[in-house]
C-alpha cells in the first residue's frame, strides 16, 4: 500500500511512540523509512545583533548535530528490524519543511508523533504535527504520547 514512509523527528520524548509504529508500519508495508530531522531556523536566528553571529553559528551547528545524533538513533532501530532507511536534515521552518520533503520524495504515509497536551496549550501554540496533519495531501497518521503534568 505505502512504498515509502517519512518519519520527522524532534528529538522530543512525543516522538518515541511514532519510531515504533513508522518501524512496524514500515515492516508490514515493506516500505523504505525516510528519517527527517529539520533544524528550526528560529531557534537559530531570533536574535539580529551582530555581536550574536558566531554564536548562532554555534547554535545552529549543535542543532544540526543533535539532529544526526537523532536519526542515526532512528536509523539503527530501523536497520536492527530489517527496514530500509533514507535519511535528510533540513533547515527551515519545520512543518513546511516536513510537507516539501514528503512531495520531494513522493512519500505515500508521514508518522508524526504528537504530545497530548491541553487544550488551552495547544490553542496558544499550535503544534508542528496538527499542521502537517492539516495541510498535507496524503495520509498522515499521529502518534500521540501523553505529557506527565508535574
Amino acid at each position: 500500500m505505502y512504498d515509502r514512509l517519512l518519519l520527522p523527528t524532534d528529538m522530543s520524548p512525543g516522538v518515541d511512540r511514532a519510531i515504533e509504529h513508522a518501524i512496524d508500519a514500515a515492516q508490514r508495508y515493506g516500505a523504505e523509512l525516510h528519517v527527517l530531522y529539520v533544524v528550526d531556523a528560529d531557534a537559530y536566528s531570533s536574535y539580529p545583533g551582530d555581536e550574536y553571529v558566531h554564536e548562532f553559528e554555534g547554535l545552529e551547528h549543535a542543532l544540526e548535530e543533535a539532529g544526526r545524533d537523532a536519526v542515526g538513533d532512528i536509523v539503527d532501530q530501523a536497520t536492527e528490524a530489517g527496514v530500509s532507511t533514507e535519511t535528510e536534515i533540513r533547515h527551515g521552518v519545520p512543518h513546511e519543511e516536513i510537507l516539501a520533503y514528503a512531495d520531494d520524495a513522493d512519500i505515500g504515509l508521514t508518522v508524526v508523533g504528537s504530545k497530548n497536551r491541553p487544550g488551552e496549550y495547544r490553542r496558544l501554540l499550535g503544534s508542528v504535527a496538527e499542521r502537517i496533519a492539516r495541510m498535507a495531501e496524503k495520509p498522515v497518521t499521529v502518534v500521540k504520547t501523553p505529557v506527565d503534568e508535574d
